[in-house]
């Protein structure tokens, strides 16, 4: 079972959320998660030992199964960015979303059930989310498991490697009730992870003899379980890999990998433009710029009554175009009743996001009261040019004065 890297930063305290009165965390940083079969390709790249498998987008890729795997035993795993998958259930009723068998026929056919139905599990919105990848395996006899990770952590300028002999269990929970099992190993950016700390490492994690240096080989990973086998093998036999959208640039051939399938299709149109969207269930859209602007207004929003359904980040190079994208993304979400824009222009320009704001009110023919609060660089060009427009826009003095306007416009 692999873990979120989000969920085990706040465990052993390597990283922070900011909450809201909304109960929601907002973080900064955006990640591309990959499924289970593309970190564990990604892995067999850089030659760590992983579970021979292939992946199914339809049932004729199960056919001569056998031939393909070879394998004694098959382990057949739903491929969806959600835990719990093993006591999952899907939208037809069918339960589980891991199955062992040793049969290649009924393989094939447990991936039949599995390939486009919606799985359910503890971890999943309650509708399920819809599995169009099935990977099938070979099963891995396991001797012992253990757990490894390496994550990007502030408080330490770099990467950190974490690592319990306590594997294949909830990472948390070890943290929780016996931390000596956990060990936190700073990565020096320019020294790089040495042979001391590698064996270090192997030693923390018990393993002795050849078994050592094999696992010694295979420190750059985030593995739960990394295992022993009774062969005499370390095996990765479950992976999950994240990476900041900051690294896309230089990673084009990883995001490509990206898999968008369960994400909010106004967050994929939003990160196509350079924005930040997050859907939420209030009834006021929030355009801002800043996250921290973002949750300002999403507090004040709540404290007067009402309740914000999403968080929108034009960012600070924001252009008009952005702005019309921005406004078609809010209007998209039938449960907002009225938008408002609070925008501190520092780096953004008032005038660019004004003039946004009337071309897309025209563009879209937007029905939802508008209220704008705007501040800073070229506010009073900005506030003639909505004036200007002849459009019914609610101009507010302040942040205050702007919630109070858009909780009374609905």
């Amino acid at each position: 079972m692999a873990f979120h890297i989000p969920t085990l930063r706040n465990v052993v305290r390597l990283g922070k959320c900011i909450p809201t009165r909304c109960n929601v965390n907002i973080q900064s940083v955006r990640h591309l998660n990959l499924l289970e079969y593309q970190s564990k390709t990604l892995l067999e790249k850089y030659n760590v030992t992983v579970q021979k498998f292939i992946v199914a987008d339809n049932i004729d890729d199960t056919n001569c199964l056998s031939a393909k795997l070879k394998a004694g035993e098959y382990v057949v795993k739903a491929q969806i960015l959600a835990g719990g998958r093993g006591l999952g259930v899907f939208d037809s009723g069918f339960k589980g979303g891991v199955h062992l068998t040793k049969d290649p026929v009924k393989a094939k056919n447990l991936v039949a059930e599995m390939l486009n139905r919606r799985l359910i599990t503890k971890q999943t919105p309650k509708d399920g989310i819809p599995v169009n990848h099935v990977m099938v395996a070979e099963s891995v006899d396991i001797l012992r498991e253990t757990y490894l990770c390496i994550l990007m952590d502030r408080e330490y300028n770099g990467p950190v490697i974490i690592a319990s002999p306590a594997g294949g269990m909830d990472i948390e929970d070890v943290a929780h009730k016996t931390p000596e099992l956990i060990k936190t190993l700073p990565v020096d950016i320019f020294e790089g992870v040495t042979d001391a700390m590698a064996n270090d490492l192997a030693e923390f994690l018990l393993f002795k003899g050849d078994l050592k240096k094999k696992a010694v080989d295979a420190v750059q990973v985030e593995i739960n379980p990394f295992v022993e086998t009774p062969q005499g093998q370390v095996v990765s036999v479950d992976a999950k890999i994240g990476f900041d959208d900051n690294a896309k640039f230089r990673q084009q051939e990883i995001f490509s990998m990206e898999d968008t399938t369960e994400c909010d299709p106004r967050e994929v149109e939003a990160n196509k433009y350079n924005l930040n969207y997050i859907g939420m269930d209030g009834n006021i859209g929030c355009l801002v710029n800043g996250a921290g602007l973002a949750m300002a207004t999403m507090d004040i929003i709540q404290l007067y009554g009402a309740s914000p359904a999403n968080f929108l980040d034009v960012g600070g190079t924001v252009q008009e175009q952005q702005v019309l994208q921005a406004f078609q993304i809010l209007t998209s979400d039938k449960n907002v009743k009225a938008i408002l824009v609070n925008v501190f222009g520092g780096i953004v320009n008032c005038a660019t996001i004004a003039a946004g704001i009337v071309g897309a009110c025209k563009r879209i023919e937007l029905k939802v009261p508008l209220i704008v609060r705007l501040e800073g660089t070229n506010v009073d060009a900005a506030k003639q040019i909505l004036k200007d427009s002849g459009l019914p826009i609610q101009s507010a003095s302040d942040l205050d004065d702007a919630a109070k306007k858009a909780v009374a416009s609905i």
